[in-house]
């Protein structure tokens, strides 16, 4: 048998080892930097700024959510909002019965990844540790599975987003607003 801290490492795998620690490294430090980057811009941009007081919300998303939409006046609702990342369930449906089915996934992929784990942060920390959850997602998980209660909650997040964007409003934990889309 051989012991294995006697068997030699070939130089070869030692140098192509090195080098692609050396590519870690600079990977790491492009990172770094672009964080800080996207840092400054989030702090210094009043959008981003309320949309990262809503939990789970931080400055990726943020910034990803105010570069991709540009103006948001240009949906006139929040279900459009939500829509236009693919968070809404599709519809289907004759006689003025409507089935509603999978969410759509049309939209921009990335930031709707990027709600939808925003979405399971603010799920995982509500329901560990003895934790009540919020009321309405406590209902929701009592009667729907884990996944679709995190896109439920992805969908209201970019609704809320809108909400803040479109009316200038700063995010309040115990606001409730009125119903201003029939959808």
């Amino acid at each position: 048998m051989v012991d294995p801290d006697q068997v030699a490492v070939p130089t070869l795998l030692t140098q192509v080892l090195r080098e692609q620690l050396a590519s870690i490294r600079s990977l790491s430090e492009r990172i770094d930097a672009l964080e800080q980057h996207i840092g400054l811009w989030q702090r210094g941009d009043t959008a981003c700024q309320r949309i990262s007081a809503i939990p789970g919300i931080g400055p990726l998303t943020s910034t990803a959510v105010v570069a991709t939409v540009g103006n948001v006046n240009d949906f006139r609702f929040a279900r459009e909002f939500a829509a236009f990342f693919g968070l809404v369930p599709r519809q289907s449906g004759t006689g003025g019965r409507v089935k509603l089915l999978g969410i759509s996934k049309r939209g921009d992929p990335y930031v709707r990844t990027l709600l939808v784990h925003a979405a399971r942060a603010v799920l995982l920390a509500q329901t560990r540790g003895g934790r009540e959850p919020d009321p309405w997602l406590k209902q929701l998980l009592s009667r729907r599975p884990w996944n679709i209660v995190l896109v439920a909650l992805a969908n209201k997040m970019a609704r809320t987003i809108w909400a803040l964007l479109a009316h200038g409003r700063v995010y309040d934990v115990r606001w409730t607003g009125t119903r201003s889309c029939p959808n």
